[in-house]
């Protein structure tokens, strides 16, 4: 038998990959962590998002008047999922298990490590289909005070720590191809050894490869992410009977090394994959002016108070309305075959509600800038904002609705806009604004929205007319769906022992992070309730560490 190399091997050196080593080296394992890419991509697709954690009945929450609890976010929680396959067994017990998580101790601990939260709790995901609906009835989504960044950090901090005790070896430029097997158990890991490679964080690496590796260990933990950068994968999987065909344009919303071979690998060496048709995929993408990866795309995080109107102008109807349920409004889109659609604003509405999603796009956030913080409740649009509206290419701005509407229709080429509908349903927003009563949703929605002290000083514009002068200028932002995850994964039991035939553990595997589903093989179900993401990539992480350590 081969000697092993180390206790534990860990793949992927992402959010849940560092968390799974550190947790496994703190437990006194000796530690293997590999990654196909170098260390400048520490923390892996984390460290681009904007730091958004699910909490449940946090202080911030309680000092804001937001009354929750568990059983409500639990209850939110599965009308969200919509679990109704019997391959549901794990990711609703592990749905239980993280909900849980987040009204327990998860704050305490990662406090306990350093991480700090922004006081101002955000509405991701509002529903709009009523309480036995799907989304979030309450504020939940706690931003990290550093985004992405912040919540690497402590990870980070504790796998550095153990790298300099020797406790951890790093191997980057290690690309794992495949399991090796002794019987059924797992024992290590082969694959290619990459050139070395100076790219910055995201951009494309070298794939020349200069050696080759056969690593051994008691176990390993996968976890390699999933496959939002592999627009053919995500395709393949597309669920056309429920979302119609899958658009000949998205925007990649992470770099395309984030490809999921490994998950396919694992798959085709014997583990259960399910769920892979359940997509989590962006309706507000836009081209970066300025990308890192290619089709780089970044999400807008809107709020409620932008028109939101198909490529010929008609207005969506409610509750398809910014924020408030993503996978509705993605269906609606994608079985239309539209391949674009729009928000209509001003200045007044961009300036509040417009957030970008990303570290980079939200700098006063992830460096920890309090002045520049406080500028979001200022007269100016964000910097990142204003950078889109002067040289994005989705973005037409203009003085008035004549100028927006041949702008809008310019941009497309394609002939589609009416914009005589465009005038009709900017008009009636309009017009239904002028009296505190009537029978729009979405201006309801939005009238209720400010009633939370969170939305009205940072989130939610005092409602006015579009085409109100003092207001503007106007604009039009043309949105392409923005490819993210998918929802399932590598089936789990609840101590993240990956599942194979006959829903046996398959001895030695474990799997934790996006190529889990986030745990189970899809603990979100259908859809998710934003800030989950990189909670569960710790959750699972913290999981899959413990429980492999305490079998070798």
């Amino acid at each position: 038998m081969t000697e092993p190399n180390a206790d534990i091997i860990v793949v992927g050196a992402g959010l849940a990959g560092l968390v799974a080593a550190a947790e496994a080296a703190d437990a006194g394992k000796r530690v293997l962590l590999l990654d196909q890419e170098g260390e400048q991509n520490l923390g892996g697709q984390a460290f681009w998002s904007f730091g958004g954690l699910f909490l449940v009945d946090s202080p911030e929450q309680r000092r804001l008047g937001i009354r929750d609890s568990r059983e409500l976010a639990l209850s939110d929680w599965m009308n969200t999922a919509g679990f109704d396959r019997p391959e549901d067994h794990w990711p609703r017990q592990w749905a239980q298990a993280y909900v849980d998580f987040a009204a327990g101790e998860k704050r305490s601990w990662l406090a306990a490590q350093g991480l700090k939260l922004f006081p101002v709790v955000g509405w991701a995901e509002r529903g709009g289909q009523g309480a036995l609906g799907p989304g979030n009835s309450v504020p939940r989504f706690h931003v990290t005070w550093g985004t992405g960044p912040g919540v690497v950090e402590p990870f980070e901090r504790r796998v550095r720590a153990h790298l300099l005790s020797g406790r951890i070896r790093a191997h980057f430029r290690h690309r794992v191809r495949e399991l090796v097997f002794d019987g059924p158990a797992v024992t290590g890991v082969r694959g290619d050894i990459l050139e070395a490679s100076q790219v910055a964080r995201g951009e494309a690496s070298s794939r020349v490869v200069v050696g080759d590796f056969d690593l051994r260990a008691g176990a390993v933990v996968v976890t390699s992410g999933g496959i939002g950068g592999n627009h053919d994968l995500v395709r393949r999987n597309w669920p056309r009977e429920r979302l119609g065909e899958p658009p000949a344009f998205m925007v990649a919303g992470v770099p395309a090394h984030v490809d999921g071979q490994l998950q396919q690998t694992v798959h085709a060496q014997g583990a259960n994959l399910i769920n892979p048709d359940r997509m989590w995929h962006y309706t507000e993408g836009l081209r970066n002016w300025n990308p890192i990866w290619k089709g780089h795309g970044i999400r807008v995080l809107p709020g409620p108070s932008s028109l939101w109107l198909s490529p010929s102008g008609e207005r969506l109807p409610y509750p398809h309305a910014p924020g408030f349920d993503t996978l509705g409004t993605l269906t609606h889109i994608t079985t239309r075959g539209w391949p674009y659609t729009w928000f209509v604003l001003n200045r007044a509405v961009i300036k509040k509600e417009f957030t970008l999603s990303g570290s980079e796009q939200n700098l006063d956030l992830t460096e920890r800038d309090i002045r520049a913080t406080l500028g979001r409740v200022g007269s100016r649009v964000s910097p990142s904002v204003q950078a889109f509206m002067d040289q994005g290419e989705d973005f037409v701005v203009r003085d008035t609705l004549d100028d927006l509407l041949r702008g809008m229709a310019d941009l497309t080429g394609d002939g589609l806009l009416d914009p005589e509908q465009v005038r009709r349903e900017i008009h009636a927003r309009d017009a239904a604004l002028a009296n505190p009563f009537g029978k729009d949703p979405q201006i309801t929605a939005l009238r209720g929205a400010r009633a939370y002290l969170g939305d009205r000083l940072v989130r939610v514009a005092k409602p006015g007319p579009l085409l109100d002068p003092q207001s503007g200028p106007l604009i039009a932002v043309k949105l392409n769906i923005l490819t993210r995850k998918t929802l399932g994964g590598l089936e789990t039991d609840l101590s993240a022992r990956v599942l194979g035939q006959g829903g046996q553990p398959i001895p030695g595997l474990y799997a934790a992070g996006e190529v889990a589903g986030f745990g189970g093989g899809g603990v979100h179900g259908y859809r998710a309730l934003e800030g989950t993401f990189l909670g569960g990539c710790i959750f699972s992480g913290r999981i899959a560490g413990r429980a492999a350590a305490g079998t070798v």
